[in-house]
């Protein structure tokens, strides 16, 4: 038996990189996964990586998927992510706001319109989605609520700041640090149901993906220095699998969390206060 047989799973942002990896974990452990994004085909994006292989990958290995073609950053387009989830395989018992955009500009010339468009697909479809799928948890059946954020949220502390080529990262850091204050927030509210979870994780490293590897993040794919996405992918099923008591409300990197479970032998990477801002995920 698998970890989640039978669970209605919706995954955005997994036409590549660490929504891919989760995905196609979550369907081997036995989820009807309901794969959400923009890209539907290869070719439909300049980086590689689709839902289409998404799908396929987990059909061929013996799962059962179906791919959402969705822009989350429209209210209504996420509303209907959940109704197509629902017409497919039912209530849904999993969500993983995974999907995330920023574009590396300094404050001074960053386009409103993107800053907006980045707070919508970073924050306001986390909290669409889940106010939405909540209808299905709140009946009596559970669930789980995972966000995948970043290290970023935690900021670089206060001066004096010797690195002071920073890369533009402000809203990117403003927007997960939000998500992880919306994650505590909604799982102390919805913890009179005792059946339900909402968690946050980031990875300990940064993730060799398509996305990385364009912002020059890693030197390649197989960068040494960087986290395979499984462990993101492992870390996801930890908080979306384990008892609710154990988890709810937990906001984490991805190897501080499997090693404290015992998934993983040894945690390499960001932990705790690594970075001199007094600060650290519990």
């Amino acid at each position: 038996m698998g970890k989640l047989d039978g669970k209605t799973t919706i995954v955005t942002g997994a036409s590549r990189g660490i929504g891919q990896a989760i995905a196609e974990l979550f369907a081997s452990e036995g989820a009807k996964v309901v794969c959400a994004a923009r890209t539907l085909s290869e070719g439909d994006h300049p980086l590689e990586g689709s839902l289409a292989r998404t799908v396929k990958n987990i059909k061929d290995a013996g799962g059962e998927a179906t791919a959402v073609a969705a822009n989350i950053s429209h209210e209504e387009e996420c509303l209907s992510l959940v109704e197509k989830t629902r017409a497919a395989y039912g209530p849904v018992d999993i969500l993983v706001n995974n999907a995330a955009l920023n574009y590396y500009i300094p404050t001074v010339d960053y386009p409103t319109n993107r800053w907006v468009r980045s707070f919508s697909i970073n924050v306001h479809a986390p909290f669409i989605l889940s106010k939405t799928v909540l209808t299905d948890m709140t009946s009596g059946r559970g669930g789980a609520i995972v966000n995948i954020s970043s290290g970023a949220a935690i900021g670089p502390g206060r001066g004096p700041y010797e690195d002071q080529h920073a890369r533009g990262g402000v809203m990117y850091g403003a927007s997960k640090a939000a998500l992880e204050r919306m994650t505590q927030g909604l799982a102390q509210e919805l913890a009179q149901h005792g059946n339900i979870s909402v968690t946050a994780v980031s990875p300990s490293r940064v993730v060799p993906t398509p996305g990385t590897v364009f912002h020059k993040l890693v030197e390649g794919m197989e960068d040494p220095k960087g986290e395979p996405p499984s462990y993101m992918a492992q870390a996801t099923l930890l908080l979306a699998s384990e008892p609710v008591e154990k988890v709810n409300g937990r906001v984490t990197y991805s190897q501080q969390i499997l090693k404290e479970f015992g998934w993983i032998d040894e945690a390499v990477g960001r932990g705790v206060d690594t970075d001199g801002s007094g600060y650290s995920k519990v």
